[in-house]
């Protein structure tokens, strides 16, 4: 079985903190997720941070990959229709 992550959509945003962006994503067809942010890396690139809950000061995970190699699928895919859509856009960061 092949997973698929399609009809990808990115926020690209004003740089605060790192911050850069949000995605969305359908999963295999089956799951929309969204509300992933996009965080520059201190030495160049870029990681995803899945949205939270706040619930009595503890930030708990709502959701988020299992597996290492499903996460770096997804980084990929996020990362590259990122790059894609700020390559000639004013939201662009070049990596350090």
């Amino acid at each position: 079985m092949t997973t698929k992550i399609n009809e990808i959509s990115i926020i690209p945003i004003q740089s605060t903190n790192g911050l850069v962006g949000f995605a969305s994503f359908v999963f295999d067809n089956s799951f929309y997720i969204g509300s992933i942010a996009i965080y520059t890396r201190p030495l160049g690139g870029y990681r995803l941070l899945y949205p939270t809950k706040k619930i009595d000061n503890k930030n708990i995970a709502t959701i988020y990959p299992i597996s290492k190699e499903v996460g770096q699928l997804i980084e990929d895919v996020i990362v590259k229709k990122f790059e894609d859509v700020t390559k000639n856009d004013r939201y662009r960061r070049s990596s350090i």
